[in-house]
């Protein structure tokens, strides 16, 4: 049996070292883990916040892309890092808030094995139709939908992807029927609706703003609660008349659950910092995103109420993945 005063000395003994490792932080490059290819909006958005988090912290920050498995091979590698600063994840809400509601077996829990560091970006998702639709308005889109059910055909990522759900939430909020097209990635989906095999879509507002302001797609709404200034003359689904339509993405930093948390508020200080730079703010809104910086807790909040919201679409179309 440890005697209490052996005790007292082994526990002040670990705090102190604690304090002094926490204090000595970083002593070695940074990982930032985007559990996606190279390339996407993860990635494009992940590494000029990397570079400017080097700049703050005086080691290189290193964006480490490890995709697979709907971005659940990544998510799993930081989960069972050692907790210790060195190693986080890009989680997003396709991975961390509905992702757990689509696979019967994870090897990791969203909430129990992460520790939410900050926020650092928001986009909208964007409803757009192809422009030989003869549809200006989304309520003008519902009544020709409902004229022709299940003649309209909508594009996605796939099954369960946060492009398809924002659609089934649309269908179930406007009462109207579309035929699902999913495809392994936006690209192609884009692709065939500029084509015209495919009549709408919505998704990330970076994969179609450029199609948009090129005159090739119509953007009809923004999935968030406020105008997008990327789009400043398109209405948002409540303004169009579908307020319960809220769908945006958005992209946070997660440390594994134990990583200390005088380290964790350093990680947190130099993400708000890098997000509120200039250059971050104007390159976010030039893919139709929104630099953001939150705290922890507020990070937190927003993974559970997209958790439970998404959950509730999920269980109502009834999807589910192996």
């Amino acid at each position: 049996m440890i005697q209490p005063i052996y005790l007292g000395v082994l526990i002040a003994a670990s705090a102190a070292a604690s304090v002094a490792f926490a204090q000595n932080f970083p002593a070695k490059p940074v990982r930032i883990v985007v559990p996606f290819p190279a390339g996407g909006p993860i990635d494009m958005t992940t590494r000029p916040l990397a570079q400017k988090m080097s700049e703050g912290l005086g080691v290189p920050v290193v964006v480490d892309n490890r995709g697979g498995a709907n971005g659940n091979i990544g998510a799993e590698n930081v989960a069972k890092s050692p907790a210790d600063g060195y190693s986080m994840v890009v989680g997003a809400g396709g991975g961390f808030a509905i992702g757990p509601h689509l696979y019967k077996k994870l090897p990791f829990d969203v909430f129990r094995d992460f520790a939410p560091v900050s926020l650092f970006i928001t986009l909208p998702q964007l409803l757009v139709v192809h422009p030989q639709l003869p549809v200006k308005t989304v309520k003008e889109l519902a009544a020709l939908a409902k004229a022709r059910p299940n003649q309209l055909s909508f594009g996605s990522s796939g099954y369960g992807s946060t492009p398809h759900l924002a659609m089934e939430l649309l269908m179930r909020t406007a009462d109207i029927k579309l035929t699902h097209v999913p495809y392994k990635g936006m690209g192609p989906a884009t692709m065939d609706l500029m084509g015209g095999q495919l009549q709408l879509t919505f998704a990330d507002m970076p994969v179609l703003l450029g199609q948009v302001k090129g005159g090739k797609l119509r953007a009809m709404a923004v999935g968030a609660t406020k105008r997008s200034t990327s789009l400043p003359d398109t209405p948002t689904m409540a303004e169009a008349g579908y307020p319960k339509v809220e769908a945006y993405n958005w992209y946070g930093l997660f440390a594994p659950a134990a990583t200390p948390k005088d380290i964790i508020g350093r990680l947190n200080a130099e993400t708000v910092k890098a997000m509120n730079n200039a250059e971050m703010r104007t390159f976010a809104q030039s893919v139709g995103a929104e630099a953001v910086g939150s705290t922890p807790e507020q990070l937190a909040t927003v993974h559970k109420r997209e958790f439970d919201k998404w959950g509730a679409v999920v269980k109502a179309v009834g999807v589910t993945l192996e």
